[in-house]
């Protein structure tokens, strides 16, 4: 009991203002709650197994380039998707299909999000130390000192989410979810340099944000000409009542 809680609070401490607690704030702007937790148990159950049975193989097996790398478009999507919106009419006719899917997206962002990270590293290292034979006991305090954390992340953006203006919310999404991509891919850029070959890594960063922006820019535009041409129709469909 006591390796127990050692490694729940260890974990759960590790975790506090880490970039995957916003990152739970952001995803409430796009996902219901009951989505993002489910999505989010799952991926720290299988992170926390992978880091605890399979100790540094994951890190050996799939290079820290890659990963960032993939870290950096999941969090680019995210903000990219976040500006272009989601219609009501959209969710309504998505159906089943799209409350299927948003536990998985959450799974996916959240899974890349923390591979790799210190609350990752902490799960093998107490692995590691306690062995085999304690190796259930590991698992089941670093997750849940991880989604303890997490839920806290989940519960300010849920409440944040029902208090502040429409709109509010989505811009701070926008705004986070660009800014780990961002910084996520320079890092996996100069990991690239670093490890595979040399390239530009601030040249490349500037076109893919010059790129990303164009395509925002673009997506916001879209958005807001499918929000006034809906007004209109909706006014045109009132006026024919009248």
């Amino acid at each position: 009991m006591i390796l127990f809680f050692k490694i729940f609070f260890t974990e759960f401490i590790a975790e506090m203002g880490d970039k995957t607690q916003l990152m739970l704030i952001a995803l409430t702007s796009k996902h219901k709650l009951k989505d993002i937790i489910l999505g989010t148990a799952a991926a720290i159950l299988v992170l926390k197994g992978l880091a605890v049975l399979a100790g540094g193989l994951v890190s050996e097996f799939i290079p820290d380039w890659l990963i960032k790398t993939a870290a950096a478009l999941a969090f680019l999507y995210f903000a990219a998707s976040t500006i272009a919106g989601d219609d009501d009419d959209e969710e309504e006719e998505g159906g089943k299909s799209k409350i299927k899917i948003a536990p998985l997206a959450v799974f996916c962002t959240f899974f890349l999000a923390e591979l790799g990270d210190k609350t990752q590293l902490t799960a093998i290292t107490f692995g590691a130390n306690e062995g085999m034979g304690a190796a259930f006991v590991v698992w089941i305090a670093c997750s849940l000192g991880l989604f303890a954390a997490d839920i806290l992340g989940m519960l300010v953006g849920y409440l944040l989410k029902s208090k502040t203006p429409d709109g509010l919310l989505n811009t701070l999404a926008f705004v986070i979810f660009s800014i780990f991509g961002v910084y996520t891919l320079y890092q996996g850029l100069k990991l690239i340099s670093s490890s595979v070959c040399q390239i530009p890594v601030l040249l490349i960063l500037i076109a893919v944000v010059v790129v990303f922006a164009g395509l925002c820019l673009f997506l916001f535009v879209r958005r807001k000409k499918k929000k006034r041409e809906k007004i209109q129709e909706t006014n045109r469909i009132q006026i024919s009542f009248h």
